[in-house]
């Protein structure tokens, strides 16, 4: 009787066991609909040095989306290849990062801006899959993605075929049921006046430079699973992103703004950090004013015992 029951035990799991890998399977190429933004690429040379400014800066698209040394090619005032390539080894298999250039058979350069303007805003590509969730600019407004796009239009094209997504089986089941489209979390506006004030630097914090995305917690699909800016997950060199809001225990919590300011025009310090500093630093002061105005006004959280440098 035992062995009867452990017999049938182990059919229905191989059962169970092949019939979920069947359709772990079956949906790794789920398609989405989303709205096309009405974003069409502009040729002012004003817009274009905004979006420049944007990409180079806070949005960090060169830390990603190039695999040279970025800060070396700016400081001689070259332009920094944004053909994709870098490879992210995350619990869930290897994700690398697109060539954005406007090459046609390797880039973007066969995308319409609206087509682009999707993945960004709603995290669907133009084939209809889900995007992973590492670029939320899902709330900028209109008039800075019609900025980033109209640099991106502008930038030498590269051809460089990146690889696919190497997925585990963690990372196909995560891909299978968790990965969804992101999209704003309400109206998106128009336009946002740049000031020094809490509720532009909210905007740059949450909506451009994506600070929360790594110093919030999150489980592997993306999701944030603690107080918002509260401390991170532990990254590279077993370092983690640390409590930046309005508590003892919060990194910044003692600093004047004018110390602020001048942390992050030094870039990088430490190596192992994953602070995009160096991209960071090319902010300008006001948008770092309105950046420490905004995170003084974050709610105290409970922080992690390690932090980042």
């Amino acid at each position: 009787m035992i062995k009867k029951i452990l017999k049938w035990t182990g059919i229905i799991l191989l059962i169970l066991i092949i019939g979920v890998t069947i359709v772990t399977a079956s949906r790794q190429h789920l398609k989405y609909d989303a709205a096309y933004p009405n974003i069409h690429a502009s040729k002012d040379t004003a817009i274009i040095a905004k979006g420049k400014h944007f990409v180079y800066g806070l949005a960090h698209c060169t830390e990603c989306h190039s695999t040279v040394n970025a800060d070396s090619l700016i400081s001689l005032g070259k332009e920094v290849p944004l053909s994709g390539g870098l490879a992210f080894n995350l619990p869930v298999g290897t994700i690398y990062s697109k060539n954005i250039t406007p090459d046609k058979e390797t880039g973007i350069g066969d995308l319409t801006d609206q087509e682009i303007a999707r993945v960004l805003r709603f995290g669907v590509h133009a084939n209809g899959e889900a995007v992973y969730d590492f670029m939320p600019f899902h709330n900028m407004s209109d008039e800075d993605l019609t900025a980033v796009i109209s640099y991106l239009r502008t930038i030498q094209p590269v051809k460089n075929k990146v690889p696919g997504n190497k997925l585990n089986l963690i990372g196909n089941a995560v891909k299978a049921y968790m990965v969804k489209p992101v999209g704003p979390s309400g109206d998106v506006p128009a336009s946002i006046k740049a000031d020094t004030t809490a509720s532009y630097g909210k905007y740059l914090v949450l909506s451009v430079g994506n600070c929360a995305g790594c110093h919030t917690k999150r489980d592997l699909s993306g999701a944030y699973l603690a107080p918002l800016l509260s401390g991170g997950t532990p990254m590279g060199g077993g370092l983690i992103p640390p409590n930046l809001t309005n508590t003892p225990e919060g990194r910044i919590y003692t600093w004047t703004e004018q110390q602020f300011i001048d942390r992050f025009h030094k870039g990088k310090l430490f190596a192992e950090s994953e602070m995009p500093w160096n991209s960071f630093k090319h902010m300008n002061d006001d948008e770092l004013k309105a950046i420490y105005e905004f995170l003084k006004t974050v709610p105290a959280a409970k922080t992690p015992d390690v932090a980042d440098k």
